[in-house]
């Protein structure tokens, strides 16, 4: 069974992208600019709005489309559906739930895919998947986000470094290659897995895991290569090594700040030290925004046109966001070292504008190029008829 691009994919990247500006107002608001105001349960959930509902949507719909199972797309569905529900209802259940099954559906979508092809990136990718059911299920357990939060950051880490471990097969075969990079990987996943228990250990293997696995990448990656060539190939480059020194600067402050910031113990959310709640926001924004969004923009001219069945051109203005990105998180944690709140709500305002102008970017070069892919067809149909 086919299910039509047009019926189903187009709406879901819709949404995602209406979770995700909803989610960044929220954040906002968090920092503190006083703005009309967006539900009450999008400040609460701001968390799960943009990992679940924006980029576990737009995953699922990616994993959906590749393995071309009219089944796989109930994935995007209900995890689009459930931050919908997180919004729109008083009672979070509903929302949690269906975000709950979007992430099993998840990880049965992958166990189909290591059955068609079983190799360590499909494993790593599938073990991704598994991370972010397990964050769900934290957060369902105790009602608190943060605890869930180490594991829904694995979702996106692992996911992330499987797809590149993929693409690194197109180099020539090294020995040390596979093999280190499933130590790195097995480091960060053992440390999650450890901080169940002992919080300030396990942030601190996560972030030597998030060094290695960031260091991998520099080395192996094939952007090291690509940076070389021009267009959207060096763009693609460009943010993907970005990525990954924001990837280990996320390791480096797990490092530093594992002793201060908070932990989770019995039911209770507890902070150690003072300035904890600062190093626990300069650690997620160096992983969330600073290495997930520079690969979401290098990745969006080649993931896009294919998910959506669309044509996409390469502009050089793409390098205004990703210029944008680095600097704003940059100044993000800067601020946060300093404790300066100012700053980090001008730093938040930059996050949001360097997203929202790769969207309008985005969906400039998409109706520029189908724009004119639609006049030369007419154009070609014109001088059919002129000839006959």
């Amino acid at each position: 069974m086919k299910v039509p691009v047009t019926v189903l994919r187009f709406p879901v990247v819709a949404t995602a992208l209406f979770l995700l500006l909803i989610g960044m107002w929220a954040g906002l608001l968090r920092l503190g600019w006083n703005w009309p105001a967006v539900p009450v349960t999008a400040i609460v959930y701001h968390g799960p709005l943009m990992v679940g509902g924006f980029l576990g949507t737009l995953i699922s719909l990616e994993r959906a489309v590749a393995l071309r199972r009219w089944w796989a797309y109930a994935t995007p569905l209900a995890s689009a559906l459930g931050a919908i529900a997180l919004l729109a209802a008083t009672d979070a259940r509903s929302g949690q739930y269906l975000l709950l099954l979007a992430s099993a559906l998840l990880v049965i979508v992958f166990v189909r895919i290591m059955w068609q092809q079983r190799a360590a990136f499909t494993i790593v990718m599938g073990f991704g998947a598994l991370a972010w059911l397990a964050g769900n299920i934290v957060w369902i357990r105790g009602q608190l986000i943060p605890p869930a939060v180490p594991w829904w950051m694995a979702f996106l880490v692992l996911t992330i470094v499987g797809e590149r471990l993929e693409l690194s097969r197109l180099l020539p075969r090294t020995p040390a290659r596979q093999p280190t990079f499933l130590a790195a990987a097995c480091l960060y996943s053992s440390g999650i897995i450890i901080g169940l228990w002992l919080p300030g250990l396990g942030i601190t293997v996560a972030g030597l895991g998030m060094l290695a696995l960031a260091i991998w990448l520099s080395i192996f990656d094939l952007a090291r290569r690509t940076i070389r060539q021009r267009g959207l190939t060096r763009f693609a480059a460009a943010c993907l090594l970005c990525g990954y020194f924001w990837l280990a600067a996320g390791g480096a402050l797990s490092v530093l700040y594992a002793a201060v910031i908070p932990a989770f113990h019995g039911d209770t959310w507890l902070s150690i030290a003072p300035g904890a709640g600062l190093a626990y926001d300069a650690i997620l924004h160096a992983v969330f925004l600073g290495f997930v969004f520079a690969m979401i923009f290098g990745h969006a001219p080649i993931i896009f046109p294919a998910v959506l069945a669309i044509r996409m051109e390469y502009r050089p203005r793409f390098y205004a966001h990703l210029a944008l990105l680095q600097l704003s998180v940059l100044l993000r944690i800067i601020c946060d070292a300093g404790g300066w709140s100012t700053g980090r709500q001008w730093a938040g305002l930059f996050n949001a504008v360097a997203i929202i102008i790769f969207i309008v970017n985005t969906i400039g070069a998409i109706m520029t190029r189908n724009t004119a892919a639609h006049a030369g067809m007419i154009s070609m149909g014109a001088t059919t008829v002129c000839n006959k």
